[in-house]
This record gives C-alpha cells, sequence and structure tokens, in this order.
C-alpha cells in the first residue's frame, strides 16, 4: 500500500515564487536606499543596543504614570462625547485636565485645542501673568524666532512690549552654562515672570536636562522668592523621568502636536502649573469671568486621551531616531548637538551641515521618507515668523506636527538642520537613512566614507 504525503511549501518558498522577498535590505531598496547606506545604517545600530534600552525603560516608567493618572480620574467612554458651541459641563474636557495635572503633578491644567501651537500657549501663559509694567527675563538667551515677536524683540502689533511689558535677557557663557552671577544681577523690583526655553530651538547650544533647569529655578527663586518661572517644555515631554514642574516651574508649557499628543491630536496646546497661573491662562484665552467653563472639544476627545495614552511610546520612538541620527552623522565628521554620547533632554537633533546644498539634500530624504507628500521637493522659504529663509520636510499626517518625521531649519550658517520625530522607531530609522542617501546622490557624501566603523 502505498501512502501519498502533501510537501507544503515554505510560506517563504510562496512568497519568493510570487515575487516577493522577506529579506529587510531588500525591502529597503525598494524605498531607494543602496546597499552601501543600508549596511552602514545597520552597522551603526549595531552600537546602540544599550542606549535603546535605557529609552525603551524611562518609556515604560512614563506610560506607567500616564496609566496611573488615566484610572486614578476614571476616564471612561462617556469622556470622548463631542461638544460644541459654549461646551459647558464638558465631562471629558475637565478630566483631561485633570489627567495632565496629575501626571505633571501641579494644582492645574488648561488643555485646549483652542489653542493653536506652542507660540500661542506661551503666549497665552505670558500674555496672562505679565502686567504693564512688569518685566520679563529670560536667564538662557535669546528665545525661540517665533516668539521673538510675541515678546517684542522684533517689533510686532500686540506684542508684550507694545502693552508696556519689558524683556531682559542674559546670554549663556560660551560652554552653553547658565551665567549666574548676571542672571542674579538681572533679577530686579520689576521681574515679574522668568522664561526658561528647555529645547535648543534654532540654536547649536544644549537642551537642559530637569535638573539643570530645577538648579536654575531654585537659584532665580532665591534671589526673588515671589518670581513666576514658566518652562518652554516642547519637545521634552517624556523624554526623562520627571518634568520642570517636578523641580519647581510655576507653569510649563508646550503643544499637542509635539510630544504629548502621541501623534493622534491634531491641534491644541496645555498650560499645567499652579492653580492661580492656570485661572489666569483660561481668562485670557477665553474671557474674563468664564475661564475654563467654556470651550467645546468638538469632537477632538477620543484624539486627544489616545495621543497622551500613547505620548511615552511615541517619544521613545523620535528619541531613538534621534541618537541614530548622531551616530550616523557624527561619525561622518559632521557636528552634532547633542553628540552621540550625550543623554539626551529632548527629542530634537541639531547636525550642522555646512552648506545650503547639504541642508536640502537631508532634506530631500526625509521628505522622501514621508508617508505623506513623499513625492514633493522641500525648498527654502520666506516663512512667517523668521528673519531667514527656512527650509522644512514634513510629510505629516498632522500639518506641521513635529512629532512626526520632520526636518528643517534656517538657512544660515553653520547651517544646522534640525531633525525630530517619527511616530514609530522604524520609520525614523527609515528617514534618518534617506536622508544620508541623499546626502550620496548629491556627491557631498561618497561611498567610500560609508566603511562599516
Amino acid at each position: 500500500m502505498v501512502i501519498c504525503q502533501t510537501v507544503m511549501p515554505s510560506f517563504s518558498h510562496i512568497l519568493k515564487k510570487a515575487g516577493h522577498s522577506m529579506d529587510l535590505q531588500t525591502m529597503y531598496e525598494t524605498l531607494g536606499l543602496s546597499r552601501a547606506v543600508y549596511k552602514y545604517g545597520e552597522a551603526v545600530l549595531a552600537r546602540l543596543t544599550s542606549r535603546f534600552a535605557a529609552i525603551d525603560a524611562a518609556a515604560e516608567y512614563n506610560q506607567a504614570k500616564v496609566l496611573a493618572a488615566f484610572q486614578k480620574n476614571r476616564v471612561d467612554a462617556a469622556c470622548f462625547a463631542a461638544t460644541t458651541g459654549y461646551g459647558y459641563n464638558d465631562v471629558g474636557r475637565e478630566k483631561l485636565e485633570q489627567v495632565y495635572a496629575d501626571v505633571f503633578h501641579t494644582e492645574a491644567a488648561l488643555v485646549r485645542p483652542q489653542i493653536t501651537c506652542g507660540t500661542h500657549a506661551l503666549t497665552v501663559a505670558l500674555s496672562a501673568n505679565l502686567l504693564p509694567g512688569d518685566e520679563l527675563l529670560s536667564p538662557v538667551g535669546a528665545p525661540y524666532d517665533t516668539l521673538q515677536e510675541v515678546i517684542g524683540i522684533r517689533p510686532s502689533p500686540c506684542s508684550l512690549a507694545e502693552y508696556g511689558v519689558t524683556y531682559r535677557q542674559v546670554d549663556l557663557l560660551s560652554d552653553g552654562t547658565f551665567d549666574y552671577d548676571a542672571i542674579r544681577s538681572a533679577i530686579g523690583s520689576r521681574t515679574k515672570l522668568i522664561t526658561i526655553q528647555r529645547s535648543k530651538g534654532y540654536a547649536t547650544r544644549p537642551s537642559y536636562s530637569v535638573e539643570e533647569i530645577g538648579k536654575l529655578i531654585a537659584f532665580c527663586k532665591g534671589v526673588k522668592p515671589d518670581v513666576l518661572v514658566m518652562v518652554d517644555n516642547c519637545y521634552g515631554e517624556f523624554v526623562e523621568l520627571a518634568e520642570p514642574s517636578d523641580v519647581g516651574a510655576d507653569m510649563v508649557v508646550g503643544s499637542l502636536i509635539k510630544n504629548p499628543g502621541g501623534g493622534l491630536a491634531p491641534i491644541g496646546g496645555y498650560i499645567c502649573g499652579t492653580k492661580v497661573c492656570v485661572d489666569r491662562c483660561a481668562y485670557r484665552l477665553s474671557a474674563p469671568g468664564l475661564g475654563q467653563e467654556v470651550g467645546a472639544n468638538l469632537g477632538l476627545m477620543p484624539a486627544l486621551f489616545q495621543g497622551f495614552f500613547l505620548a511615552p511610546t511615541v517619544t521613545a520612538g523620535a528619541l531613538k531616531g534621534a541618537v541614530f541620527a548622531a551616530n550616523i552623522y557624527e561619525s561622518l565628521g559632521y557636528p552634532c548637538v547633542p553628540d552621540a554620547a550625550e543623554d539626551r533632554h529632548d527629542i530634537i537633533q541639531a547636525v550642522s551641515l555646512g552648506s545650503r546644498e547639504a541642508m536640502v539634500a537631508f532634506c530631500k530624504g526625509i521628505q522622501q521618507a514621508a508617508p505623506v507628500d513623499s513625492y514633493v521637493t522641500p525648498e527654502p522659504w520666506a516663512m512667517p515668523g523668521y528673519d531667514d529663509d527656512v527650509i522644512m520636510a514634513a510629510g505629516a499626517f498632522v500639518q506641521g506636527s513635529s512629532i512626526e518625521l520632520s526636518a528643517d531649519g534656517p538657512i544660515r550658517s553653520p547651517y544646522a538642520v534640525y531633525f525630530q520625530g517619527g511616530l514609530t522607531w522604524y520609520h525614523a530609522k527609515t528617514g534618518i537613512l534617506m536622508s544620508l542617501q541623499k546626502m550620496v546622490e548629491a556627491g557631498l557624501v561618497s561611498e567610500s566614507q560609508l566603511q562599516v566603523p
């Protein structure tokens, strides 16, 4: 008796017969990466196992912190209901703000889709807590470009300067550290509020750790105990285990289309801080007497809640991308801030490329790696709020979202491009490798340089 046995082909055999390959390198080649670029990236990646493990550990801690806040505040399906008009008795909005306050360990929070961006959130916080005759002090040098018109450093209608608020800044020392002697001298009787920008912005100074920010806050309040301190927390949320509000900041401010929105929030900003400060912010955002009682959620609650829940993990992916980028480009001789080995305090990676051509090539790669508008070629242009032409690469689901993969920078010496984001680590990796590919194609990096380090 002859028994016939059917031999089933393997899954990989089926794929190959259909013209598919399970080889990762081949898949990257379909995206336009050369074999040399891919292998160089894999060699760099092999050295980052311990760094990535530390990032994952921080993400796990922050994920537990967010989960605890959700559970404490009994978030339920009723929180996702849409409200319109005045938005009275919006349970979802109220609980979202309680969740933010608990995560940031503050008395109160203002989290609204009516706050259009990070600059808007900062403007609300400043204008709500500064009155004519008060002075604003920045002890960390010049603020980010878009905030300069808000303050009145560059003249603009409706600036703080136009309303009688004066401004003073203390530049950093040559090594990027705080000039404590000059700060002490700058704090005077009219100094009402001190603003600290955590991230570097379009500068090549270091971004500050929560510990460093805490020391600066303690020093300033030691000089003048009643001074208010606001921290621009953009790009820094969930990078470390603590936030600036844990070390004495009266307000921490940020954008929901950066880290805390988790890539799902389509708009919005947050202000977390003392009840007095946040109440004033709510009055400024809406109207005196109305404050937090109005402001419909317009059906955005599911995205705002879920985005915040995902934020620690999404931020971790972006952080891995920043570390990978620094290790790729520093090994090729390009100065990076932070450098390849430094601890991280935000998701931004600055790479000084040395020329306009290199900035354009880098950004072309980031754009080509995007899921949206990958066919678009980024070009420098005169962007509102900036003195220099700016090039921006961003193929994002949410316009301007910098927790999604993006790269940008002003066309000025040292021709630094600022890379950030990536909803997943794998997409961030692809973007960095594609930026290198475009540098190779432009003749700015030779394949002979792509030797396995």
